[in-house]
Parts: structure tokens; sequence; C-alpha cells
């Protein structure tokens, strides 16, 4: 075959092209020697004391296999092999780095643990376009959901029965709710909001969607016409004295308003007082908002007495 029509042959079938990549990379790294504990130690020491790259390499190439062999577990969540290889080799690298080998520990047991963290974040931030899981617990309810539930037979669907929903999240030490729920998820799959609908494929999931919000124009004038209140309001507020401020502040323009004997004693003064102030206040207030914009209440910056 021609270099043209080898080429030719690689384009039409990208995928086997992968796979065939993918496969001489596995077969590669199998075939690797394995380390002895002084070697390992030895490479690991001029790492870290020396930053020997060379030493790094022939340490993390070693453990390539260990990369390979951890991915494995990860296919099944429907991530292309390589992407869970290069995650498990950035943990490779992060463990190399942070390795102490004067620590009575074989570095395949430290790294094993780096390797499976890298791998599993991947697979949480790209098995859906939903987060999916944020705390440890939330982690281990992912990857062992559907494990536990094969070992005491609930995989008929993806409801489960109330005593085992409440045995798995007794045993992973999560609410029930988060089983049913993480068990919902892993049922279903990410759709696209421009699927076909229907066999004439004229209408799209998205046609379906119903939007609450307000349309933009509508949007854009509510919001002119707060400003412009809350503007003529600062203003009449403008026209009060301190105490009278106060009050309004407090018990109008609160969610909370406060009592009016909670303010009398802030005040040093009788309910009943406060109450006086209060309504003179009001009164000012919608004298001055009647003189520039009609009835205050109609629209709407002075509340009912």
């Amino acid at each position: 075959m021609t270099t043209a029509k080898a080429a030719t042959a690689r384009s039409a079938h990208p995928t086997a092209a992968r796979d065939a990549g993918e496969q001489r990379f596995v077969k590669s790294a199998m075939a690797r020697d394995l380390l002895s504990r002084e070697d390992e130690a030895d490479l690991a020491r001029r790492w870290k004391d020396d930053r020997d790259e060379k030493a790094l390499h022939e340490l993390t190439e070693a453990h390539m296999r260990l990369v390979i062999a951890v991915a494995a577990k990860f296919k099944r969540y429907g991530l292309p092999f390589s992407d869970l290889i290069q995650e498990g080799n950035i943990g490779l690298m992060k463990a190399a780095d942070r390795f102490d080998p004067e620590r009575d520990v074989r570095f395949s047991t430290y790294v094993t643990w780096w390797i499976r963290s890298c791998i599993q974040d991947y697979v949480l931030r790209n098995w859906s376009i939903v987060r999916t899981g944020t705390t440890s617990a939330q982690k281990s309810l992912f990857f062992n959901l559907r494990r536990i539930r094969a070992n005491i037979g609930d995989l008929d669907g993806s409801s489960i029965t109330p005593d085992n929903r409440q045995k798995i999240a007794k045993d992973l030490r999560v609410r029930e709710r988060d089983v049913e729920n993480m068990a919902l998820r892993l049922s279903a799959s990410d759709r696209s909001l421009n699927a076909p609908v229907g066999d004439a494929e004229d209408s799209q999931w998205q046609d379906f969607l119903v939007d609450d919000t307000a349309a933009p124009e509508v949007e854009v004038m509510n919001r002119t016409d707060s400003e412009r209140r809350s503007a003529w309001l600062g203003l009449a507020l403008d026209g009060l004295n301190s105490r009278e401020q106060f009050i309004i502040r407090e018990r109008r323009l609160r969610e909370d308003g406060s009592t009016l004997a909670s303010l009398g004693d802030s005040l040093g003064i009788s309910k009943e007082r406060v109450r006086q102030i209060e309504n003179a206040a009001l009164a000012k207030l919608r004298d001055h908002l009647t003189a520039n914009v009609g009835d205050p209440h109609e629209a709407g910056l002075l509340p009912d007495a």
C-alpha cells in the first residue's frame, strides 16, 4: 500500500487507528520491567534531592502499567480510555513529586491512591454535563452504588426498594434521599436539546421547555421603573428629619419591620409617640410624592399605613 493510500485508510478509520495506538501503548507499558525496592527508592531520591528528570522518567514509566490497570476499572463509564490513562498519568506525576523515599512505603502503594483520585475526578467532571458529586460521601456513592446494588440483587430499575435504600445509605453513610437521587441520575443520560421529537423530526426537545422569566424588554422596563421609584423615594426621605427617617426605615423599609415598642425603647420614647411620628412622616412622604409622581400608592412607592 502506498503512503497516500495508507494515510487515506487511517483517516477513513480514525477510531481503528486510535484503538491500534492504544494497544501499542498498553503493550509497551506492560512489557517494562518492574523495579526492585532498592531501585525504586534510589530513583525517588535522585528526583527528590537532585531533580534528576531521567530518574523521574524511569520511575514513572516503570509504573505505567499501574496507571493502565486502574484506568481499566473505569472504562464502564463510557469515557475514552486514552483520556482515563492521561488523567492517571497526572496522578502518577503528582505522586512522584510528593513521594518521600525515606518512609517505609513502596512507591506503587503510594501512587495508586493518586492515580485513582485523578481518574475519579475526571469521571465526575465529564460523565455528565450536570455536576454529579462534590463531597467525599457523594463520590463514594457515585462509584459504589452500582456494585452494592448488584451485590444485593437490586438492579431491576432506577428505583430502589425502601429496605435496600436504607441499607445502602447506612453502608455508605449518606442520606436515603441521596441514594435515590444518585440512582435516578445513573439510570439516565444527557440528552441534546436539539434532539428531534417524533418521527417527523420537525420538533426539538428545546421547543417544549418553558421559560418562566420575563422577556428581555420587560426586564429592562421593570429594572428602569424600580430605579426610578428608588430615586423618587430617596428624595422624599431626604425631606424628613433623622428621627423620622430612622422610624420609617425600621418600620416600613425592612422585611422584618421593628415594633413600635422596640423603637420606643431605642429612642427613649413611648410606643404611642413612635406611632405619631410615623404617621406624621408618612404624611410628609405622601405629600412629597404626590406633588412629584401622583398617587404614591398606585405607583408602588408607599406602603399602606
